[in-house]
């Protein structure tokens, strides 16, 4: 079996891993990937004990399933590993590393677009009690403030209900953009004797949004 490429936290989400080698690491190994995609225990738990897995998109398929139907105790968990809209998160966690990937759009944002995110984070955190969360991939800081501007309006459940939305979409995308195909752009070692090959690629690197490809 050839190893997966780590970083200090697991898996780095800029690493492109092949299916197979998902599927057969150890579960200790396999569950601490997955997690930097969706932070709430019971997610790394449940994808990790569907292995096999017969294809990626069945793999993605199942991350977007067990994330719509964590309960609200684990979405929290999870929600409180994401940033604000509009931070840029400093480290080199895989968390990190993804969310700035997600938030690149936040470039182009201009300084009243800023201010109003900031604004909107701190009132729908006042009233929701908890980070707003969005899938941001194809959206633009304007589109995003919009929508923390609409979802300040929901009542509790309501907003409950479109967090853990937001959550699964988020997470059905990491998950993409953490393994992959055969066929996935990448190099690979030569063998040397008596040694393996690793699978290394760059394919994410130039991805936005959680593997996501950049949406002009």
């Amino acid at each position: 079996m050839t190893p997966l490429s780590r970083s200090p936290l697991g898996w780095h989400p800029l690493t492109v891993a092949r299916l197979d080698e998902f599927n057969d690491e150890p579960p200790d190994r396999a569950a601490e990937a997955v997690r930097a995609c969706n932070a709430a225990p019971r997610f790394a738990a449940e994808l990790v004990a569907g292995r096999p897995y017969p294809d990626v998109d069945s793999l993605v398929a199942r991350a977007e399933e067990v994330a719509r139907a964590l309960p609200w105790d684990e979405v929290s968990v999870a929600l409180a590993a994401h940033p604000r809209i509009g931070d840029r998160p400093e480290g080199s966690s895989a968390e990190a590393a993804a969310s700035r990937r997600e938030q690149s759009s936040m470039t182009d944002a201009d300084a009243s677009t800023r201010a109003a995110l900031v604004d909107g984070n701190r009132a729908y955190e006042e009233r929701f009690g908890h980070v707003f969360l969005i899938r941001a991939a194809g959206r633009s800081p304007g589109e995003m403030l919009a929508e923390l501007r609409r979802r300040l309006a929901n009542d509790a459940d309501t907003e409950r209900t479109e967090a853990t939305e937001q959550l699964a979409q988020i997470t059905a995308l990491r998950v993409k953009g953490l393994v992959s195909d055969a066929k996935v752009t990448g190099e690979r070692a030569s063998p040397q004797a008596g040694g393996t090959s690793r699978l290394r690629g760059t394919a994410t690197e130039e991805r936005n949004e959680s593997g996501a490809e950049p949406m002009g």
